[in-house]
């Protein structure tokens, strides 16, 4: 009866709003679920798998679908608002996209399928990987550098195709130069058809009888060879510079990958960064902070001279404007040096010094130094 099914709706789990596109990914995920081939025996998967799929192949009609939104269940009952009913595997019709849906739900479980078939396309080749080290300067402003690498070029005695010189690659017999093959497998629908990569030619089409035998068949030889690469002003630690076409060759006429070249910045002995701040830490003197007056700092363009407040406290923080680093997408716009002023106090001092500080620390006081401890005139006839 009717009234028994549960809403389409959520039976997907989805809105009454959904596109077609999130029907068929909540469709894909329950149907590879609760697949009878993928839970053989369980009755109750079964089931769900036929509610998720009498679900979608309404859903995933325009006309049913507006049909169901008016009338409900009732619109597919017998002299119902829809009429028609339903055709096919257990009374639903699986047209449409079904057939793509099911080779990826079979291509998960038995191996093959959509991805299998993907292959047999051109492929980019993958992308390699590799570090250099600069130094804290060298990430703030930029720089060149060169590295060499490991690199598969094109072999020059087959140019590249792999056969000995005088021959040439051969169609595949077992795909007869498709690089895929139709095979038939038995589900719980009955005979269905799916395609895989060709395992003689890996989907190439073609295979290689008499081989180079300077690459071995793979039309490729492997040599050190040097990139120049622009390191560009603002790079951060673990950052990568992209080098097209640097990488591993591509498959079946697909284009080279690509090489990433990741920056591995040095320590600075005194400048730490964060994003686009440089941070530093000056120390300054007792006198200089009390009495203020200029000091000389070290950014990375250079030394810069400031100016200290008198009455100036230790860890006071101070911004250099503008003197910090490049941001990678506008060199133009900079970040700033942010300086820690800190007091030093002197770990050793002569008598004198000892001395002239007591004399300050009395009088910050307002101590009054003794007769005892002034010091005494000599007379005229000493």
């Amino acid at each position: 009866m009717a009234e028994s099914k549960r809403d389409y709706y959520e039976v997907l789990g989805v809105p009454k709003n959904a596109d077609d596109d999130a029907l068929k990914r909540a469709y894909r995920k329950l149907a590879k679920k609760y697949h009878p081939d993928a839970n053989p025996g369980n009755k109750e998967a079964e089931a769900k798998f036929k509610e998720a799929s009498e679900a979608y192949s309404v859903l995933s009609d325009p006309q049913k679908r507006q049909q169901y939104d008016q009338f409900g269940h009732a619109a597919f009952e017998q002299g119902g608002g829809g009429g028609g009913g339903f055709g096919g595997f257990g009374g639903f019709d699986f047209g449409g996209d079904m057939g793509d849906i099911f080779g990826d739900i079979f291509g998960d479980i038995f191996g093959g399928g959509r991805s299998s078939r993907a292959r047999s396309g051109p492929m980019k080749g993958a992308n390699i990987k590799t570090s250099i080290r600069i130094s804290f300067e060298e990430a703030v402003f930029g720089c060149e550098k060169e590295i060499e690498i490991n690199f598969k070029e094109t072999c020059s005695s087959c140019s590249g195709t792999g056969a000995r010189a005088g021959t040439s690659p051969q169609t595949c017999p077992k795909c007869n130069g498709k690089g895929k093959i139709m095979y038939t497998q038995q589900s719980f629908f009955g005979q269905v058809q799916n395609v895989q990569t060709c395992p003689d030619c890996n989907g190439a089409g073609k295979v290689i009888k008499d081989k180079c035998p300077d690459c071995y068949g793979t039309g490729y030889k492997t040599v050190r060879k040097k990139f120049k690469v622009s390191i560009p002003a603002g790079i951060d630690n673990g950052q990568c510079v992209r080098l097209a076409g640097g990488g591993e060759p591509g498959v079946n006429g697909g284009e080279r990958g690509d090489l990433l070249v990741e920056a591995v910045v040095s320590n600075h002995p005194i400048f730490k960064r964060q994003d686009t701040s440089i941070y530093s830490t000056v120390p300054i003197t007792f006198a200089r902070a009390a009495l203020g007056g200029a000091i000389r700092i070290k950014t990375v363009d250079g030394d810069v001279e400031y100016e200290v407040k008198p009455g100036t406290q230790t860890d006071t923080k101070v911004r250099l404007k503008g003197k910090g680093v490049p941001s990678l997408r506008n060199r133009s716009i900079r970040g700033d040096h942010y300086v820690t002023l800190v007091v030093q106090v002197p770990e050793r001092m002569t008598q004198a010094q000892k001395e002239a500080l007591r004399r300050f620390d009395d009088a910050m006081n307002g101590v009054q130094t003794s007769e005892e401890e002034k010091p005494k005139k000599k007379g005229i006839f000493k």
